[in-house]
C-alpha cells in the first residue's frame, strides 16, 4: 500500500500540479473516515503517511476510564498507563492500529474516497486557476458538442459555451479553435463550471481593448455599447487626447481593426461613431445615414420623439426594428419614429426649378429657358465650354445662340 500511495502522491503533483502535502492531508483524512466505519466506533481514529516513503500508521484514540463499558471507545486505566505512564483517568490513550487490519482499510474502504479527494482538488485548482481570468478572452478548442452546448478544452480545464451564449448562424466543429470570454464561474453539484461567451457585449469590449491599443492604454475610451449578437454592434468612442481620432484609432488604417474584429464576430456589423454628451448630436450620428428631423426631447421620460423621411424609415428602424433598439440601448434614450411626409414633386415642377436656376442670367426668355434646361443647362455654369455651334446642333437658331451666350459671358462679367 505504501508503493501505491507513493506513486499516487507522486503523479498528482508532476501532473496535476496538487501539492503533496495537500494529498497527504485529503488521503489520511479519507483513510481515518474508512476506519472509523470499519471498526464501528465515533472515536477520532488520527492517521500518518510519510511523504518520502509513503509508509501509513494509524492510531485509535481511546477515552481513558477506571470502568470499561465500551472495550471499542474506552480503555481501563491500568492499561493505558502500560501505554503511556502520564495517562489519567478521562484523558486520551492511542493504541495502534493493526497494520494487516489497516492496509486492508485503505486498499478498499478509502479508495473510492482518495478519488473522490482528488476530483476536488481539481475542481478547486479549476476555480483558482480561472477566478482572475473572468472578463478576458480566453483561446479554447471545441471538444464535443452536448444538448446544444459546446465544450471546449482549455488545456487546464473543460468550459461550457451554452447554445444562448453563441452568436446566432455559428457553428463548430470538434478540433476547431474558438475564442470566448470568460462569462463566469458557476458553482454546481459537481463543482465549478467554467461559461464562456461569444454573444455577450463585453466580448465586443474586450476584443477592441486586444486590437486598439489606444483603448487598452486608455487614450480612447468607449462611453457607450450596444449590441445584438450577429446582427449589428453600435459603439460610442471618445477620446482622452485631442489630438487623437478616436474613430479612425479604432477603425484602424485601411479598416485593418474594425476588420479583424468583424471576421471574429463572423461578418457582425460595428458602427464605430464619436461620443457626445448631447443626446440630439449623439443621435444624429447613430442614426445615420438617416437624417432625424423635428427633434424632440422629454428628459422628464427620457424620450426622444423625432421623424424621418420616407426614404429613410427603413434605414432608422433597421431589420426586425434592431437599429432603432440599438441606438435606444446607446443613449439611454426611449425612441418615438415618425415619418415625415413630402411632397411628391413631378417632371413639370422639376423643370420649373431648373428653370430658376437659368433665370439668374438676366434677359433670358422663359420659353428659352425651358429649351435650354432640356438640353441639361441648367445653371450659368453648365454653360462653361459650350459653342455657338453646340447650340445650333442643339436646334437653336444663329441668332438665338448667339443672344443667349452674350447674356451668359454679361453675366459672369458682372459677377467678378
Amino acid at each position: 500500500m505504501s508503493h501505491e500511495i507513493l506513486s499516487v502522491l507522486e503523479y498528482m503533483e508532476k501532473e496535476k500540479g496538487i501539492s503533496r502535502d495537500a494529498m497527504i492531508q485529503a488521503i489520511a483524512s479519507a483513510i481515518a473516515s474508512a476506519a472509523q466505519k470499519s471498526i464501528n466506533t465515533t472515536n477520532e481514529i488520527r492517521v500518518e503517511i510519510n511523504p518520502k516513503s509513503g509508509a501509513l500508521k494509524a492510531w485509535n484514540q481511546l477515552e481513558v476510564v477506571d470502568s470499561v463499558g465500551d472495550p471499542k471507545r474506552e480503555i481501563h486505566i491500568d492499561k493505558a498507563r502500560e501505554i503511556n505512564s502520564d495517562a489519567i483517568v478521562n484523558g486520551i490513550v492511542e493504541t495502534e492500529l493493526d497494520p494487516a487490519f489497516l492496509g486492508r482499510i485503505a486498499a478498499q474502504a478509502a479508495r473510492q474516497a482518495i478519488l473522490q479527494r482528488i476530483r476536488q482538488f481539481e475542481k478547486d485548482r479549476i476555480f483558482d486557476d480561472f477566478k482572475d481570468s473572468v472578463g478576458d478572452i480566453v483561446t479554447g478548442s471545441v471538444r464535443r458538442r452536448e444538448r446544444g452546448d459546446l465544450l471546449i478544452d482549455l488545456g487546464k480545464a473543460e468550459a461550457i459555451l451554452p447554445a444562448r451564449e453563441r452568436i446566432m448562424g455559428e457553428d463548430y466543429a470538434p478540433g476547431e479553435s474558438i475564442r470566448c470570454l470568460l462569462l463566469k464561474i458557476e458553482q454546481s453539484n459537481r463543482g465549478p463550471e467554467i461559461i464562456l461567451s461569444r454573444s455577450n457585449i463585453n466580448f465586443v469590449r474586450r476584443l477592441f481593448e486586444v486590437e486598439v491599443t489606444e483603448i487598452s492604454d486608455g487614450t480612447v475610451k468607449i462611453e457607450a455599447m450596444a449590441r445584438e449578437a450577429g446582427y449589428r454592434t453600435k459603439i460610442a468612442v471618445n477620446s482622452m487626447d485631442p489630438k487623437v481620432d478616436p474613430v479612425g484609432a479604432c477603425v484602424g488604417s485601411r479598416g485593418a481593426r474594425v476588420k479583424t474584429i468583424v471576421r471574429e464576430l463572423g461578418g457582425e456589423k460595428i458602427d464605430i461613431i464619436r461620443y457626445d454628451k448631447d443626446p440630439i448630436v449623439l443621435l444624429e450620428e447613430a442614426l445615420k445615414p438617416a437624417v432625424p428631423k423635428d427633434i424632440q426631447l422629454n428628459e422628464l421620460e427620457r424620450r426622444i420623439h423625432f421623424n424621418v423621411i420616407e426614404d429613410d424609415l427603413s434605414i432608422a428602424i433597421g431589420r426586425k426594428g434592431f437599429n432603432a433598439k440599438l441606438t435606444s440601448r446607446l443613449l439611454g434614450w426611449k425612441l418615438d419614429i415618425g415619418k415625415k411626409e413630402t411632397e411628391a414633386v413631378g417632371f413639370s415642377q422639376k423643370v420649373a426649378k431648373a428653370v430658376e436656376g437659368i433665370n439668374l442670367i438676366p434677359g433670358i426668355d422663359p420659353e428659352i429657358a425651358e429649351r435650354l434646361v432640356a438640353i441639361g443647362l441648367v445653371s450659368p455654369d453648365a454653360f462653361e465650354g459650350v459653342s455657338n455651334a453646340d447650340l445650333v446642333d442643339a436646334g437653336f437658331s444663329e441668332d438665338e445662340s448667339a443672344s443667349v451666350l452674350g447674356k451668359v459671358e454679361d453675366y459672369f462679367k458682372s459677377n467678378n
